[in-house]
């Protein structure tokens, strides 16, 4: 076989490219004692290619299947159970409607509703007043750039005019 051919399909191994026949022809290449003295590195790796491929695994393997205790499908099926009962009685209890409560609950729950809404309501106006104080922190970032730049350009100055302070 020509040696540049050998020389195209080492590339083509490398880049992964090659057909199972091309692998087949640097094999059977590398598998003489004579090869190119530059193409020695390959030999070894295609040689051991060819002696793990005739190698095979003739120890028996016991094919009995493990009987294991099914425990952990039964504690699977006990916590499935148990998250059911709990889901079972929360909603049990929140079956209560508006209408079952007795006057003073109803009262009770009314008032509630009320200072609720009187709370949101006076959160609601302390975020304003938070929004106000954040508008006015960003000019105020906003002027201490700008006043940064000014004692830049006084540095500069002072340099130009050689002033010392």
């Amino acid at each position: 076989m020509v040696l540049s051919k050998i020389e195209q399909l080492i590339e083509k191994y490398e880049n992964g490219e090659t057909t199972l026949q091309e692998e087949q022809q640097l094999k059977n290449y590398f598998s003489q004692e004579t090869v190119a003295p530059h193409l020695e590195v390959y030999q070894t790796m295609f040689q051991y290619f060819l002696q793990t491929q005739s190698e095979k695994f003739t120890k028996d393997l016991p094919l009995k299947p493990k009987k294991t205790i099914n425990l952990y499908r039964w504690i699977s099926v006990a916590a499935v159970a148990i998250f059911m009962l709990g889901i079972y009685i929360v909603v049990g209890n929140q079956s209560k409607t508006l209408d079952s409560l007795s006057t003073e609950e109803q009262l009770a729950y009314n008032q509630t509703i009320e200072a609720f809404s009187l709370l949101s309501a006076n959160f609601n106006k302390g975020q304003q007043s938070i929004n106000a104080l954040g508008i006015m922190s960003n000019s105020f970032e906003k002027g201490s750039e700008k006043m940064a730049y000014l004692g830049e350009f006084t540095n500069t100055k002072n340099k130009i005019f050689k002033n010392e302070q």
